[in-house]
């Protein structure tokens, strides 16, 4: 599943995906990113039962691509457990979050589209206790 804004996608996440280059190669392929649009590259790793905040961000959006079985994510009012590779979109200022459901650690690399810093988090729900409806970390 391919989420993005319904209405109106943002001119950043238009051009960032246009941007993704696919080479194929006598050995398989390779995806190249629009690094130059980051303003940073995670690999997140996500503890069965772990679960990070229902959360958006104001000054950026984020493109995460699936990179292990094991995880559901939630972005807008959708819930699905993505496959590898999942290529998913995330507009600023929409709610978003993943929840490990496996046995095993999950990751995601995360790329964030836009100027930005940790603190662009504004939490609405967190399981562990952390401050909600402001940005923090």
């Amino acid at each position: 599943m391919n989420i993005q804004a319904k209405k109106n996608k943002p001119d950043e996440i238009i051009h960032f995906k246009n941007s993704i280059v696919e080479d194929i190669r006598p050995w398989g392929k390779f995806r190249s990113f629009p690094h130059q649009y980051a303003g940073s590259i995670k690999i997140i790793t996500v503890n069965p039962e772990g679960m990070l905040s229902l959360q958006y961000h104001n000054h950026r959006s984020e493109f995460w691509v699936v990179l292990d079985r094991g995880l559901e994510v939630t972005v807008g009012d959708q819930v699905w457990q993505p496959k590898e590779n999942e290529e998913i979109f995330i507009p600023a200022r929409v709610p978003h979050r993943i929840k490990g459901v496996g046995r095993r650690p999950v990751r995601i690399m995360e790329i964030w589209i836009g100027d930005s810093e940790e603190a662009d988090i504004v939490r609405l729900e967190d399981k562990y206790g952390r401050s909600k409806g402001k940005s923090c970390r």
